[in-house]
């Protein structure tokens, strides 16, 4: 059978593109290799799908770390906005959180799942599970694609199959293979949004969540990488939490470290007098007792150590140096970085095809005409808080109104 188009991939990019090509009067065809489609959508945002931002494109493209000139025009012609109104029509509503975060009100994927399976039936999309092996062409342009034994006809072929991360949600590179044997350049993949691995004090305190710290990150020269303010977590391997996954876009080669700013709301005066008042209130205890109303207690032990103050100095003889040392680590508790955690546990896989070798108006192959690329296949990745998912909408958009 011949079709307008395949689209290889059935997650958000994947079935975005085909709704919207099929809306317009394209046979569409949709391939996933998983039995349900979907499968990473349902995942994301601990399960309730943070949709978009609610910002303008040009915040969002603030928000691209990597590319985000490549994403000008499709982020402009598609703004959050737009997939938010794409929802609401379709009758799933949806909530603001805050950062702008989107969601939808139920609290649960599932619900935009059933918008996009709802919308794949309307538009008469057809749906087939099977893995491509291949990319057929004909004196260089797409004629279909090969799937077992099987061939399927079209003139355009939409490649939007992820990248690496969730390996287990079918995200395991099939996309970079099928354009690597097309003659595209993948940029070497790892992953962003990814936890870190950090030093054995973080094991002590695993499990402490820290909520409105200011984190930054430093390289080997002690240059500002990124700065953020928010959520950070310990683990048993080193730190996650929001502010954490979004420093893991600059992480670049060794030595690098984070500091931690754990009482951002005072300057370091302000901060020696809350500490000397609470020396003075629990002036006979012990300095591991005297710190409860200052630290979490699972961090006094490692504060204390740092410090090289016995847990049991009593609070009435810690010395004004200590008491300045203490005020210079809570404004810039450090903690050093030894890399990220493998690509199968980040949310997003920086790297992928080459945005050079891409049309940024209509996502279609430089190289292969008929051959289209959206979502996380291409080299771009963005922070937390819906921007790449937006990144999938747009592009997936961008491809589908070409084709």
């Amino acid at each position: 059978m011949m079709y307008d188009l395949i689209v290889v991939g059935g997650g958000p990019a994947g079935m975005f593109a085909a709704i919207v090509a099929a809306g317009r009067g394209k046979k569409v065809l949709l391939l996933e290799r998983n039995p349900r489609l979907g499968k990473k959508l349902l995942i994301t945002g601990k399960g309730r799908c943070n949709v978009t931002n609610d910002c303008d494109a040009g915040e969002v493209l603030q928000n691209v770390p990597r590319n985000g000139r490549f994403l000008y025009s499709a982020m402009t012609a598609f703004p959050p906005a737009k997939i938010m109104g794409f929802f609401r029509d379709a009758g799933c509503p949806l909530k603001t959180e805050r950062g702008g975060r989107v969601f939808p009100v139920s609290d649960k994927s599932v619900s935009i799942l059933e918008v996009l399976q709802k919308e794949l039936r309307r538009t008469g999309v057809q749906v087939m599970t099977g893995r491509v092996d291949r990319i057929l062409t004909a004196d260089g342009a797409v004629t279909g694609v090969a799937v077992g034994k099987d061939t399927f006809t079209a003139s355009r072929v939409l490649l939007a199959t992820g990248g690496l991360s969730y390996p287990t949600t079918g995200s395991t590179g099939d996309g970079y293979a099928l354009a690597e044997a097309l003659g595209h350049t993948v940029v070497s993949c790892e992953g962003s949004l990814v936890p870190l691995e950090a030093d054995a004090d973080c094991a002590k305190m695993q499990g402490l969540s820290l909520r409105n710290v200011g984190v930054k990150l430093y390289n080997a020269k002690g240059k500002v990488l990124y700065s953020d303010f928010g959520e950070l977590l310990f683990t048993h391997f080193g730190v996650s939490g929001p502010t954490v996954l979004s420093a893991s876009c600059h992480l670049k080669g060794e030595g690098c470290y984070l500091k931690i700013d754990l009482k951002p709301a005072l300057e370091e005066g302000k901060l020696d007098e809350r500490i000397l008042r609470d020396l003075q209130m629990y002036k006979n205890r012990s300095m591991e007792n005297a710190m409860t109303d200052l630290l979490p207690r699972s961090m006094i032990p490692v504060v204390l150590d740092r410090l090289g103050i016995g847990p049991e100095l009593q609070a009435n003889a810690l010395t004004k140096q200590q008491r300045r040392a203490m005020v210079e680590l809570l404004k810039g508790f450090r903690v050093e970085i030894r890399g990220k955690r493998p690509v199968a546990e980040a949310i997003i896989t920086s790297g992928g095809i080459k945005v050079a070798q891409i049309d940024p108006k209509t996502m279609e192959s430089k190289l292969v005409p008929g051959l289209y690329f959206a979502g996380e296949v291409i080299d771009c990745d963005a922070y937390t808080g819906g921007f790449n998912l937006q990144i999938a909408w747009a592009t997936a958009y961008a491809a589908a109104m070409a084709v």
